[in-house]
């Protein structure tokens, strides 16, 4: 028995792309960058990581309405790693997040 749970706070990097697929099913991708900076021989130093999440059906709908390039997100979910083969046959992989939950951060402006 294994666990395998990921949590992000970041930045969303560019606007979701969405596909709506049958019956409905919607999915949802994009970027988070999530930043760490220490100190080194007294310089600041910034580590950004670049994480590709996903998010399916309500997640996926909410994604669309509401993130968009710079949305500070609260991330919550699994790693996958999946493969397949390009045009020439070699195998590529890639790891993403698959959103399990979602909280949109930051200040809320009037109207929202």
């Amino acid at each position: 028995m294994g666990i395998n749970k990921v949590i992000l706070v970041g930045n969303v990097g560019k606007d979701p792309e969405v596909k709506h697929l049958d019956k409905g099913v919607s999915v949802a991708k994009f970027s988070l960058a999530t930043s760490e900076t220490y100190k080194k021989d007294n310089q600041k130093v910034t580590n950004t990581e670049w994480h590709n999440i996903v998010a399916w059906r309500g997640l996926a709908e909410v994604a669309e309405k509401y993130v968009k390039k710079g949305t500070p997100l609260y991330i919550e979910g699994k790693i996958r790693t999946r493969s397949w083969d390009d045009k020439d046959g070699n195998k590529r992989y890639t790891t993403e997040i698959v959103a399990d939950t979602m909280q949109l951060l930051g200040q809320k402006h009037s109207g929202e």
